[in-house]
């Protein structure tokens, strides 16, 4: 198991990749701690995790706001000690509009949750990693940061300023043996991406097959991948296999970047 003795806090906790980081962190072995603002998921997983024989909790927590996070580092610490392991993935859309014509408010709202509140976490765990003489950040970015889709700039926005945040976080706190490195994302096979098919397939009187596929052959792999799959090169990147790996960007997206 690749996180043996590794306590890893996970922020994002949703249906899709969230779950999906949890439950295979806890099968290789980590004591997990779920974020989000919403319980329901966290409750799931924890009960499949324990029924798996694995330790996770879920602790409610907005990232925008310093209490909660305080809270959800405190509780990580006092059920099962430091912290070694932190997954950046809570995530605001500001809604599909022109770059210019996203509603302030919006915008502020998805850089207070990619931005901002990747670095409140960050630091508040940084302490923890101190004490425990290592560390391993991982955040979650996005292709829209790389590739423009029209409709997903406020999203990419955000998601870019994450990235540079990476490399910078990586510089200063290496020297206390923490590494900090970005996986970016693009389509994810979960249950949004489902829902997005469904949609789509309705309004353009096609299958939901047909949607995969277009979307697929924009792929170097030639499909969309898996959200589960993808939370594997996630989980290399906190395990001690990249002990030698910071400032890194991992593409984990089948290839998407690769010009077609």
């Amino acid at each position: 198991m690749i996180l043996s003795d590794e306590v890893v806090v996970i922020t994002g906790v949703g249906a899709g990749l969230g779950a999906k980081l949890a439950t295979r962190a806890a099968a290789e072995g980590a004591k997990v701690v779920m974020a989000a603002r919403s319980t329901d998921v966290m409750n799931q997983v924890a009960k499949e995790v324990a029924e798996a024989g694995g330790q996770a909790i879920g602790v409610p927590c907005d990232v925008r706001k310093p209490e909660d996070v305080q809270r959800l580092v405190e509780t990580a610490v006092s059920e099962f000690g430091p912290i070694t392991g932190l997954v950046n993935s809570a995530y605001g859309h500001p809604g599909f509009y022109d770059l210019l014509d996203t509603p302030d408010k919006a915008l502020r709202r998805s850089l207070d949750i990619i931005l901002h509140g990747t670095l409140a976490v960050t630091r508040e765990v940084v302490p923890s990693m101190k004490a425990a003489g290592r560390g391993t950040v991982v955040n979650v970015g996005s292709m829209a940061a790389r590739k423009p889709h029209r409709g997903e700039g406020g999203y990419a926005v955000a998601k870019a300023a994450m990235g540079a945040a990476t490399r910078y976080l990586a510089v200063e706190l290496g020297e206390h043996g923490i590494r900090v490195n970005q996986a970016v994302l693009g389509w994810l096979d979960g249950p949004g991406v489902r829902f997005y098919l469904k949609m789509t397939a309705e309004q353009r009187g096609v299958t939901e097959k047909d949607v995969y596929d277009e979307i697929a052959s924009q792929i170097a792999l030639r499909r969309v991948p898996p959200d589960g799959d993808c939370a594997g090169a996630i989980l290399f990147l906190l395990s001690r296999y990249a002990s030698e790996v910071t400032g890194a960007t991992l593409d984990v997206n089948g290839g998407e970047f690769l010009p077609l």
